[in-house]
């Protein structure tokens, strides 16, 4: 019997699932109780004994974020953490290679000093974007003054020849450096709601101020610059003490540089005022021209089933403001340490673990997509992928990313993990694929199931995420030990599967316009670019 073309036998199947999502975090409670008297696998309790007496996270993450440092894709300290990667893994006995998938604009940070000269001296705390142009090791010394308040466009390119010669201020001024839970802790609710209308009104303001311009904000400083403006200052805060997030340049010409929310506050209300401010900027930073993209690939050889694969996955890249410590350090150290264990309890495996660390994942994800596209034969027989990249908590949500039977299969392999790592651990299954927000989605767009491994926050996006505070210290390495014992549990089990498990893929449901939603495609990544 038919129905819209589908057996009634699909829908069956189907409601069975329907109650089985319904009904998962009980199922977890009932799987996972943190029972004493929990019964562990062999292989297991070595995995766990190993994990906790003789960990090297604390080595890693040295060697990693405070030796090699932040890891810009087409930076010299990406080539070493390439390199570094390598050296380890071939130290642990794991053969590993880097593989090139592509080249990027290369750029050296250097030194770099910026300093407020009139109406009084002050050493300015701020760094350049990433890729910003230089001043060639000279110092520039300049009057600041702000994006000014236009009618229209034309009135835009009217003030346009002011800016010549000068530092220009893009960002908008914040009325307080406060965030919102110290306001809540502390205030009135009369200041409070004071504080937000405030700064809901200039928000507002400053958004009509960067509309009236008639062109979109990253195009804003391209043309200050060629109208002759000698650096483009702003301040992109996060919205936590001290914290401010650091992209790429979009200038050409003129030094992009992210200057703290209370020194950018000092200028702005010294230029409002009428006080002329003067900074001096000097920076060495240097164009190295194209360099090669690396994934850094390593491999513990499978015994029974050498071509079938699960795959261990975290992106060796960061953005630039701190050390790369949360993004994505600590996925990297973390599947590292996972290998270094299997590698000692399990050198044998059935199946072969891989461990990707892939490059470029902040420009879109452009490593793991292009492993993806030049491996075919290994996408075609992968078990399943384990992705960190979300800080430095210990995991607390797995979604099944829209495969049917990822429930079976996960389900039995996280009732093989100790029970004071999976008390917590919240499941979604079979859960919806996701979009690309990290590297799992090159794989799951590509059918094989990709799992993030999503961690507790620790403040995780105002903090660290892609901002200057993103460095060593923030890493919480118990967490880390909890992610890398249960990363080399559902990785043993994953090889140990009599056969490759069933990619059935779910029925999407419609998006908000009603209409049937789609699996994510298969996406081409950059293989050379600048920036953005």
């Amino acid at each position: 019997m038919k129905f819209n073309n589908l057996s009634i036998t699909y829908f069956g199947r189907m409601a069975i699932l329907v109650l089985a999502c319904g009904f998962s975090t009980d199922l977890q409670a009932q799987r996972f109780p943190g029972r004493a008297a929990q019964k562990l696998d062999p292989i297991v309790e070595q995995i766990v004994k190993e994990a906790k007496d003789n960990s090297e996270l604390e080595q890693l993450a040295f060697e990693l974020l405070d030796v090699v440092g932040p890891r810009l894709v087409g930076t010299p300290q990406m080539t070493k953490a390439n390199e570094w990667a390598l050296q380890t893994f071939e130290k642990w006995g794991i053969p590993a290679k880097n593989q090139q998938f592509g080249e990027w604009h290369g750029w050296e940070r250097g030194i770099s000093h910026i300093d407020m000269t009139y109406p009084r001296q002050k050493s300015l705390a701020g760094t350049q974007l990433a890729w910003s142009p230089t001043t060639n090791g000279k110092a520039i010394e300049a009057e600041v003054i702000p994006l000014a308040d236009f009618k229209d466009s034309l009135a835009f390119r009217a003030w346009l020849p002011q800016v010549k010669g000068k530092y220009v201020m893009i960002s908008m001024p914040q009325p307080t450096g406060r965030p919102d839970a110290n306001w809540k802790e502390y205030g009135t609710p009369e200041s409070i709601e004071k504080m937000n209308k405030n700064r809901d009104s200039l928000s507002a303001a400053w958004n009509n101020r960067i509309k009236a311009t008639g062109l979109a904000p990253y195009s804003i400083p391209t043309v200050l610059e060629d109208a002759g403006a000698v650096g483009i200052l702003s301040s992109y805060w996060s919205g936590e003490f001290g914290a401010n997030k650091i992209f790429g340049a979009r200038s050409h010409k003129a030094p992009s540089l992210d200057i703290s929310l209370e020194d950018y506050g000092i200028l702005y209300r010294l230029a409002e005022k009428g006080y002329k401010p003067k900074i001096k900027v000097e920076t060495s930073s240097k164009h190295l021209g194209n360099v090669p993209s690396f994934n850094t690939i390593a491999e513990i050889k499978g015994t029974e089933f050498p071509d079938e694969y699960v795959i261990l996955s975290a992106h060796l890249d960061s953005w630039e403001g701190g050390s790369g410590a949360t993004d994505n350090g600590t996925g990297t150290i973390a599947m590292m340490e996972v290998a270094r264990v299997l590698k000692k309890v399990l050198p044998n495996p059935k199946r072969s673990i891989i461990i990707g660390l892939w490059g470029s994942e902040e420009q879109g994800l452009n490593g793991s997509r292009a492993f993806v596209l030049d491996n075919p034969e290994i996408v075609e027989k992968t078990q399943a992928v384990f992705n960190l990249d979300n800080g430095t908590g210990r995991v607390a949500n797995i979604n099944g990313s829209g495969f049917v039977h990822s429930y079976d299969f996960m389900g039995r392999w996280l009732a093989a993990v100790p029970n004071e790592i999976t008390k917590d651990i919240k499941t979604d299954f079979p859960g919806s694929p996701g979009g690309g927000g990290s590297d799992h989605a090159s794989f799951v767009a590509a059918g094989v199931p990709g799992f993030m491994l999503s961690s507790l926050s620790w403040g995780y996006f105002s903090n660290t995420w892609h901002t200057n505070l993103d460095t060593y210290d923030k890493l919480v390495f118990d967490d880390l030990l909890s992610n890398v014992i249960l990363t080399a549990v559902l990785t043993y089990k994953a090889t140990e599967e009599p056969k490759l498990v069933d990619r059935e893929k779910r029925v999407l449901p419609a998006d908000r316009n009603g209409q049937p939603a789609t699996w994510p495609a298969i996406r081409q990544p950059r293989r050379s670019g600048v920036g953005y």
